[in-house]
């Protein structure tokens, strides 16, 4: 079948959008109806040149959509079914996964295409995708808002669910906040935290972070960010999340976390993105017994993990509608990545087909 997907050649030209070729579903793929997809930071890794292409390439990588095929083997889900595209298998365990190759099946002018990370893609009317990274919703599921969960908002919740298991009453700060970060306040608050620190540079993305849930904010440009968080905090702060990955984030969470002494641990810092080789305070976490984790894609299981949050938007305690900030179509993903890229997005952008 013929459809339109966006296609990445190199940094020195913009993405086109044009006419691709798909074939039927293998076996163990899934072919998708894409109702939207969200512009995630990981897309502009690629668009940037900080990761190879060595043909071109099918973009996106969060999405819903609605199955149209399976191939065989395939048994979680059937044409008809709501779906959303995680980047991690769906039962969160990558033993004995294959690296998915539907994107191969998919041609452009002839020439096979390579996918995104797993070769999973989603800026497209249509994807061929590997059913392990494919997770059935219920049919209520919004087919654009929940466009995120896959990646930006499993990252930021599941990290606070998962990797931290965060208490009720204890502090948090997060440093940056995008999708990823709004989407840790929103967990925080969930776990009954307090308080919940937002830190960044931009006065209008604080004032929205706190109708997410955040009860103080910090400018980090106002001088001190950490004593700040020490003053609001009693010393410092039990979790802290690097949901921006820039040089220097790093050093100020692990600084931000209180310090302990004797049989008690100090603080536990969770990076969430990278790029950069950072400095870490060695003394700090010493003396300090604090803890720096790394934590990929909130150590998710996307078929646990996805229903939850899908729940408490229902419930109206993670507002997914306030999260999608900008909407987007397919021709314009130019624009979207430019406005992602220049900080402009206050939540999360979407492409809405």
């Amino acid at each position: 079948m013929r459809s339109r997907a966006a296609i990445f050649r190199s940094t020195e030209e913009p993405i086109l959008v044009e006419e691709v070729e798909l074939g039927d579903p293998a076996p163990g793929d899934v072919l998708v109806q894409m109702t939207a997809t969200g512009v995630c930071h990981s897309d502009l890794h690629y668009l940037r040149g900080y990761r190879e292409i060595t043909r071109p390439t099918l973009m996106g990588h969060e999405g819903t959509g609605e199955v149209v095929a399976v191939g065989e083997g395939v048994a979680h889900v059937a044409p008809g079914d709501r779906i959303i595209t995680a980047l991690v298998p769906r039962d969160g365990d990558p033993t004995g996964k294959s690296t998915p190759s539907s994107a191969s099946s998919v041609r452009w002018r002839g020439e096979e295409l390579d996918g995104h990370q797993n070769s999973i893609y989603t800026w497209a009317e249509h994807a061929l995708l590997n059913a392990d990274y494919v997770v059935k919703v219920p049919p209520q599921t919004p087919p654009d808002v929940a466009a995120p969960l896959g990646c930006g908002v499993v990252t930021g919740a599941g990290t606070v669910l998962n990797a931290l298991d965060a208490q009720p009453g204890r502090s948090a700060a997060v440093f940056g906040v995008g999708g990823v970060g709004l989407s840790a306040i929103a967990a925080l608050r969930v776990r009954e935290c307090e308080p919940i620190i937002a830190i960044d540079l931009s006065d209008e993305k604080l004032e929205f972070a706190r109708r997410f849930g955040a009860t103080e904010v910090v400018n980090a440009s106002d001088g001190d960010p950490i004593a700040r968080i020490r003053e609001l905090s009693g010393g410092g702060v039990d979790y802290a999340i690097d949901a921006i990955g820039a040089r220097g984030t790093t050093e100020q969470i692990v600084r931000a976390v209180k310090q302990r002494r004797g049989a008690q641990r100090g603080g536990v810092a969770a990076m969430l993105a990278t790029g950069n080789t950072v400095r870490v305070p060695t003394g700090e976490m010493v003396t300090g017994q604090k803890t720096l984790i790394g934590v990929l894609l909130g150590s998710a299981v996307p078929e646990r993990d996805v229903p939850e949050l899908l729940r408490w938007h229902r419930e109206g305690i993670f507002d997914l509608d306030a999260l999608v900030t900008e909407r987007y179509a397919l021709d314009e993903i130019n624009e979207a990545t430019s406005r992602l890229g220049s900080g402009k997005v206050f939540g999360r952008g979407i492409v809405v087909f």
